[in-house]
């Protein structure tokens, strides 16, 4: 009776082993079944997709790292701003910037077609890419109007900035998207600066230099804060009142920018590899360039233009992500750091410019540097142009030069006649008191900090 069990026991023993021998195989055959049966179409909607969700997660970062460089009484308008720019952006985006942006092209200027989606089919491939194409490109819209958000914090009206970012979002951005990236969706020839050669493979200037240069014009017409300036025009540091969660909203920044990026291939192929490899690398460098800068210059390592120099290489490596090598992302990142600290400091400093977050720095001025880069950089065996220093054409370097005059222009140009009338029409800012007490509680009736005593007479 016992010999029985133990042969038992044994006889389960020998099918629990070869079960577990077994299944890495069925599992394998499973995995490879599964591959084969998903196209690459698919792949390619499921890859596009991830990268929205992670763009999206961007305005996290962007509402933590406005609010950690301002002071705590305004913080509450901050997330407002923040939260509505998407909102608000994205129907906006669907009915009408979509259109003019990615529509059928008059003239290479402007879009006639596809508002509201057009008439798609979801039920058919193309239906259903025009549908995942919108939701990525949306992304970028928000992102592009959140920008400005930080340059005219602190002293903004709320129902004027988001008449603002409604334009932005409606008009501004996907006017000028539709000279570089009409192509993108229907693969033929759009928009006239592309079909120049013009190279901004994820943004740098389509995204980022628009918001940023919107942002120098609403600056502007804004005005500085309360006490920036003294009556000499002295600049007057007012610090932000949280580090930390300026320094999360940076590591979310960091972390949804490989969907900015590599989601901007469209296609879940090997190209995302070396585009995540030059998007860390130039990030880093670039925290390194403005820290080794302001550490220079003042003699300490200050923690915000540290952060701000990992956004501006980001932001640089955007447009030539694709094109560039490793190496030539570790330069151009470095280059970016530097390039953020002494841009804070002369638009703060000389021009009298007040920007609390330094977001015309980060996104305007790097922006329109990393579009520069691709001129110079582009490395063959990578993407789909040569750069000046490996042997390319000047007209390379030429097309990408004409291309960040263009998107100054029309951003700030447009920026500013918006922001002028609003300010006519609407008023841009609140009034001093209603400033000294802080947004929270002029604009919203809310505290963020409840419990803690945040009014201050700066």
């Amino acid at each position: 009776m016992k010999g029985s069990r133990d042969i038992g026991r044994l006889l389960a023993l020998c099918s629990m082993a070869g079960l577990c021998f077994m299944l890495p195989e069925s599992a394998h055959a499973a995995e490879e079944a599964a591959v084969e049966y998903m196209p690459q179409a698919y792949g390619n909607t499921l890859w596009t997709l991830l990268g929205g969700i992670l763009v999206m997660f961007m305005q996290a970062g962007f509402a933590l790292v406005e609010c950690g460089l301002t002071r705590a009484k305004n913080a509450g308008n901050i997330i407002m701003k923040n939260v509505l720019d998407f909102a608000m952006g994205a129907p906006l985006f669907f009915a009408v910037g979509f259109g003019l942006m990615f529509g059928s092209s008059s003239g290479g200027l402007i879009g006639s077609s596809l508002f509201f989606l057009g008439s798609g089919d979801a039920s058919t491939p193309d239906g259903m890419w025009n549908l995942t194409f919108w939701f990525f490109q949306a992304m970028f819209c928000a992102t592009s109007a959140t920008i400005v958000s930080g340059s005219i914090a602190e002293r903004t009206k709320f129902s004027s900035y988001l008449l603002c970012s409604a334009l932005v979002s409606a008009v501004i951005y996907p006017i000028s998207g539709h000279w570089a990236w009409n192509s993108l969706l229907s693969g033929n020839a759009g928009g006239w600066l592309g079909n120049m050669g013009f190279i901004d493979f994820a943004g740098s200037s389509v995204v980022h230099s628009v918001g940023g240069w919107i942002a120098l014009a609403g600056a502007i017409v804004v005005g500085p804060r309360l006490g920036k300036y003294d009556k000499h025009g002295v600049a007057r540091a007012i610090p932000g009142h949280n580090l930390p969660m300026a320094a999360t909203g940076v590591f979310i920044l960091w972390f949804a920018w490989f969907g900015f990026n590599c989601g901007s291939t469209t296609i879940a192929d090997g190209t995302i590899g070396y585009i995540a490899v030059n998007t860390c690398l130039a990030a880093c460098t670039g925290t390194l360039g403005a820290m080794f800068t302001i550490w220079a210059k003042t003699g300490k390592p200050d923690p915000s233009m540290t952060l701000n120099g990992c956004l501006g290489g980001l932001v640089a490596i955007t447009a030539g992500c694709f094109e560039v090598s490793p190496v030539g992302s570790l330069v151009i990142g470095f280059l970016a750091g530097i390039l953020v600290v002494c841009s804070v400091l002369f638009i703060d400093q000389k021009l009298k410019v007040d920007d609390p977050v330094g977001a015309v720095s980060v996104h305007g001025v790097c922006g329109a540097f990393g579009t520069l880069m691709v001129g110079l950089f582009a490395a063959p065996g990578y993407g789909t142009t040569t750069g000046l220093l490996y042997g390319g054409d000047v007209s390379v370097l030429l097309v990408q030069a004409l291309g960040v005059a263009v998107f100054f222009a029309w951003a700030f140009g447009m920026g500013f006649i918006m922001f002028k009338l609003i300010s006519v029409v609407f008023g841009m800012r609140v009034s001093p008191e209603e400033e000294m007490k802080g947004l929270d509680i002029t604009e919203h009736k809310a505290d963020a900090y409840s419990g803690f005593q945040i009014f201050s007479n700066e």
